[in-house]
């Protein structure tokens, strides 16, 4: 049986002849509001905040900038940000301890920090976008609808199956990190809010789906029409 106990570093840190205090309130602070609060908020708004399906779809070029594009630009632009501040939380948790301590919190969190990265890779292969009235499509000129998303692709079925499943499973190696950081590291307000912050989430998850907020993504960004290819090979559905 292990009975290892895992210390946390409390000594002030040394860095080019500079003394730093060491505060892991910050590191508890930061790592709970991105994995907690930003992330869940990514995924509510990816999944209920679509736009409704309409004959057209949505006809503009994909942009962060356009205001058309927004559930997809916080999706993005907010997990890409988390990502990235999770680096920076673990970047200055290895530092100060020295190296990966080998306790449930440190696993759990690499675990997470790490499917978070793919999750921001896997992006880049989701393929171009195509659609019957997109952006410089022509309707009538079926050469210029083609993309990985509109027809479908393989690739593009590869990215949403692996995308879509690991996000998820992210999300619970990060509620073990979260819960396991304050065990290890006692922050009562956080520890609180651990409880609190998913209640809430769960009441709204359930009121979108209760409301019908779930819309199917590729009609909602290419059209309910069953003229274009994935409508038409579930018209069943």
């Amino acid at each position: 049986m292990n009975n290892a106990v895992y210390h946390i570093p409390n000594e002030p840190y040394v860095f080019l002849g500079q003394t730093f205090e060491i505060r892991w309130d910050y590191h508890a602070i930061l790592m709970f509001s991105v994995w907690m609060v930003l992330v869940p908020i990514c995924i509510i708004t990816i999944r209920f905040f679509k736009p409704k399906p309409t004959l057209y779809g949505v006809t503009t070029k994909v942009s962060l900038w356009d205001i058309r594009w927004w559930w997809f630009s916080v999706h993005k632009v907010g997990l890409f940000t988390a990502v990235c501040l999770s680096l920076a939380g673990v970047a200055v948790a290895l530092t100060v301890s020295h190296g990966f301590s080998g306790s449930v919190h440190s696993m759990f969190g690499i675990m997470t920090v790490v499917m978070g990265c793919l999750q921001v890779i896997s992006a880049l292969f989701r393929g171009t976008h195509g659609g019957r009235y997109y952006n410089n499509a022509k309707p009538d000129d079926p050469s210029t609808w083609h993309g990985d998303h509109y027809d479908y692709t393989l690739r593009r079925r590869m990215f949403e199956a692996y995308h879509k499943t690991t996000g998820y499973f992210t999300s619970i190696f990060a509620l073990g990190a979260v819960g396991s950081g304050l065990m290890q590291y006692s922050f009562p307000i956080l520890r609180d809010l651990a409880f609190i912050i998913p209640v809430l989430f769960l009441v709204a998850w359930i009121a979108l789906e209760f409301m019908g907020r779930r819309h199917d993504g590729y009609r909602a960004v290419f059209g309910f029409g069953m003229e274009h290819p994935h409508n038409k090979a579930r018209k069943e559905l």
